[in-house]
């Protein structure tokens, strides 16, 4: 996986620098698939209280760069090649029972090229794209050694914006993580394998 993040940065680092485009950022807050399966465990066997969180929000950097095909007023080509860099922050999940306590926390950075097809101004634009994600996790135990990993995985997305204008764009993100199961000493501290979604505000410049 590392050789493939390289080889994704190297080829549009040289896009990049060979084509006119666009910056922009992006916020995002969502949900998806969450599966703390040993939390899960222990509190179907000793009880307690488990809260489980799906929750998402996210903060991303892009950049567009024209490639051949119609062009558009203001915006260039309909056509159109990106470049995402993210951090994700899901929501915490969290055990209890007696004197335990065990908080899991999970951030992501996610990084993304994507085919985009440019509807123009005030007007639906589609894409569609994948990448790698680097998710890292932090277990803390009050009555034992806390755990922490990071695990690589590929992923694949999609979706749709409205641009309302030159510099803002509303929009629908699907996302769908690839084997995500995150595993330290057996214990598997978090999985976010599976669909996420998230409403989008790109502001571009």
């Amino acid at each position: 996986m590392k050789k493939v993040l390289l080889a994704v940065l190297a080829v549009t680092a040289l896009a990049t620098a060979s084509f006119a485009g666009d910056f922009g950022l992006g916020l995002k807050i969502g949900g998806g698939q969450n599966d703390p399966k040993d939390l899960k465990e222990a509190f179907d066997y000793f009880g307690g209280e488990l809260t489980k969180s799906p929750a998402m929000a996210s903060i991303e950097g892009l950049y567009e760069w024209n490639i051949s095909g119609e062009e558009l007023s203001e915006i260039g080509s309909a056509n159109k090649m990106g470049l995402r860099f993210g951090l994700d922050v899901y929501g915490q999940n969290k055990y209890e029972r007696l004197a335990t306590k065990v908080t899991e926390n999970t951030v992501a950075i996610p990084v993304s090229l994507y085919y985009k097809r440019d509807g123009g101004i005030k007007s639906a634009s589609f894409y569609i794209g994948g990448g790698v994600t680097a998710l890292y996790t932090f277990m803390d135990i009050t009555t034992a050694d806390d755990l922490d990993n990071t695990k690589i995985f590929p992923h694949v997305m999609a979706g749709v914006e409205y641009r309302f204008s030159k510099l803002f764009a509303l929009g629908l993100d699907f996302k769908y993580n690839i084997n995500a199961k995150n595993e330290k000493d057996d214990v598997i501290i978090s999985d976010r394998s599976g669909l996420q979604g998230a409403l989008a505000a790109r502001f571009y410049f």
